[in-house]
């Protein structure tokens, strides 16, 4: 009777591998009569029938508990305004040919946001680091412009009962009551402002409502996370540059995000701004060693501040074993259907490298890939485990603990590099509510979360500008 004390444990009605471990070890132990005494059939016949319906009943109500998580799960997740704070964009998905409006082959779209329960989207204008010349700021903002026009032409031209673009907590709110999706603008990297302090107040007027000084290599406004690996640095910090841009979003009302910047220029960042920052995507350090993520200090920093961070759902920034191990094997994978369809697979730094069309040509080829390696990879999880839902929250769990429910939120960084097994697409996005309901979380945490921290921290912001 070894097993029976564990049925009434309130964890046991959760957790379905026990329960089958369970039943199963009940089935072996009536096969050897080990629950009976075989000197008394009547007695053995009687305890057998009991014990096999308080082991059914004990099984339909674990599932009877199981169905009512989801459903409550499902009704808190229509409930609240579900924000993703990070979604990259390609323009060639922006033409009246092809579309958002479109199941397209993207993590990001109408259809994928409306499976999955997803509210808001914020589009990024990204650009990729390049030379701190004039012809590298003009190609920069070229670029930029290209990503703000085909937002809006989503929002104007293309889907505009579907999607409209907002700029404030309140259109936010007016755009999810009308039944439509929300796009919001993030710029990633202050690069194309190039040295014209005029182009924050340009990017501004277009609908941009947060940036980053720099991306993956240091621009001219700030230093990047990325020279921690050679402790090589360019400014310091902030360059002069940088400091004025800080006050130009404070008087503008346009949020500072810090997932990109270095630590010292993060700390100068919140010396210098009077209202307080985000980090769009980054995790925690503590659980995941990686520069792209906060450190516990850095975590207290954005306490103290009143930001937020947004745990991003980017596998090697969550779990560096998992993705390295999983990484590995899919790598193999890939390579081999690659090489069938003359597509030869790169390491990462050979990507980063590239110039920008370059890097969206390969990463066009390499989803191809991807998708016809498909069922391979599928097949390969039974044997090597990827980042997933659970590896995700537990950074949620971690930040939440460390500087309290206000100051955390979510983002995916899908299609452009993100995703986890369980939140691999927009469409998936309700496995996050899903989870965090089995963890313990309330609805009105819930809320925040998913979005409200977030609607906060820009309400202040421009509440700051106002000031100003």
């Amino acid at each position: 009777m070894l097993l029976l004390p564990h049925l009434f444990s309130k964890k046991a009605f959760n957790n379905k591998r026990l329960i089958n471990r369970m039943l199963s070890s009940a089935k072996a132990a009536f096969q050897k009569n080990e629950y009976f005494e075989p000197s008394k059939p009547k007695t053995m016949k009687i305890k057998h029938t009991y014990l096999l319906a308080f082991l059914t009943a004990f099984a339909a109500q674990a599932q009877s508990n199981g169905e009512q998580l989801e459903e409550k799960a499902r009704r808190i997740h229509e409930n609240v305004i579900t924000i993703d704070t990070h979604n990259d964009i390609n323009v060639d998905n922006f033409t009246a040919e092809t579309n958002y409006t479109q199941n397209l082959d993207t993590q990001v779209n109408l259809p994928k946001m409306e499976e999955g329960g997803v509210d808001v989207s914020w589009l990024i204008v990204y650009t990729g680091q390049d030379e701190l010349t004039p012809a590298g700021y003009k190609k920069a903002h070229e670029t930029a412009m290209s990503k703000f026009q085909a937002i809006h032409r989503l929002t104007e031209e293309i889907a505009p009962d579907e999607i409209g673009l907002a700029t404030t907590s309140q259109e936010v709110r007016d755009l999810v009551a009308q039944g439509k999706k929300v796009a919001m603008i993030g710029i990633e990297n202050g690069y194309p402002v190039g040295t014209d302090i005029g182009n924050v107040k340009k990017f501004y007027d277009l609908g941009a409502r947060y940036m980053s000084l720099s991306h993956n290599g240091h621009s001219q406004l700030c230093d990047s996370n990325t020279g921690e690996e050679n402790d090589e640095w360019l400014h310091g910090g902030l360059s002069s540059l940088g400091k004025e841009v800080v006050k130009e979003m404070n008087r503008l009302g346009m949020m500072i995000d810090v997932s990109h910047p270095s630590k010292e220029a993060m700390r100068q960042m919140i010396e210098l701004s009077q209202a307080p920052l985000i980090a769009s995507h980054s995790s925690a350090r503590a659980l995941c060693n990686h520069s792209r993520n906060l450190d516990d200090e850095q975590l207290q920093w954005i306490k103290e501040n009143g930001g937020v961070v947004q745990t991003v759902a980017f596998t090697s920034y969550v779990n560096t074993e998992k993705h390295n191990a999983f990484n590995a094997a899919a790598n193999e994978v890939y390579a081999d259907v690659g090489k069938k369809i003359g597509f030869k697979l790169l390491e990462r730094d050979e990507v980063r490298a590239m110039k920008p069309e370059e890097r969206q040509a390969y990463y066009k080829e390499y989803r191809k890939v991807r998708k016809l390696a498909l069922p391979k990879v599928q097949k390969l999880k039974e044997k090597v485990p990827p980042v997933d839902v659970k590896d995700f929250v537990d950074h949620i769990d971690y930040m939440v603990e460390k500087i309290g429910i206000d100051h955390v939120g979510i983002s995916s960084d899908f299609d452009g590099g993100g995703g986890i097994e369980g939140w691999s697409d927009a469409s998936e996005t309700f496995n996050i509510t899903l989870e965090l309901v089995k963890r313990g979380y309330t609805e009105k945490e819930i809320s925040k979360l998913w979005g409200e921290n977030l609607l906060r921290v820009l309400d202040e912001v421009q509440a700051v500008a106002e000031r100003l």
